[in-house]
């Protein structure tokens, strides 16, 4: 789907298709399993979630892809990225925080500690 660059949305924007803004939209993207392009004539005031997004345009609030953010040449991003895989290109703008924490790998070390835990005391006990 492609949104126009005369186009204006002000509230939330779901869907289950990739989408591509040319225009102005304010409030919330959500696009959780497709992948969101903003135009270079795009501006966004939004929070986004989405698969993967590539911002050419400009985007003002907090990106969450659960695959990859990609900020090209002439991109602009004010907020805060969450996603496990960021590239910003040279002559991109970027100004926020990146937490590129991916999941499973931080509950898996977390999960084996506390298996070994009780099991130290026991062989101690046996021991007497």
């Amino acid at each position: 789907m492609h949104i126009g660059k005369s186009v204006v949305i002000k509230g939330e924007l779901a869907g289950s298709e990739d989408l591509t803004i040319e225009g102005h939209v304010e409030g919330k993207i959500e696009l959780k399993d497709h992948a969101l392009t903003i135009g270079p004539n795009g501006k966004i005031k939004a929070q986004i979630f989405a698969k993967s997004v590539i911002v050419l345009g400009e985007v003002t609030g907090n990106v969450t892809a659960s695959e990859k953010v990609d900020i090209r040449d002439g991109g602009s991003v004010d907020g805060d990225i969450i996603s496990p895989r960021v590239a910003i290109a040279e002559g991109a703008h970027f100004r926020g925080s990146v937490d590129m924490q991916r999941k499973a790998v931080t509950t898996a070390p977390a999960a084996q500690p506390k298996a070994s835990a009780p099991a130290a005391p026991a062989p101690a006990a046996a021991a007497h």
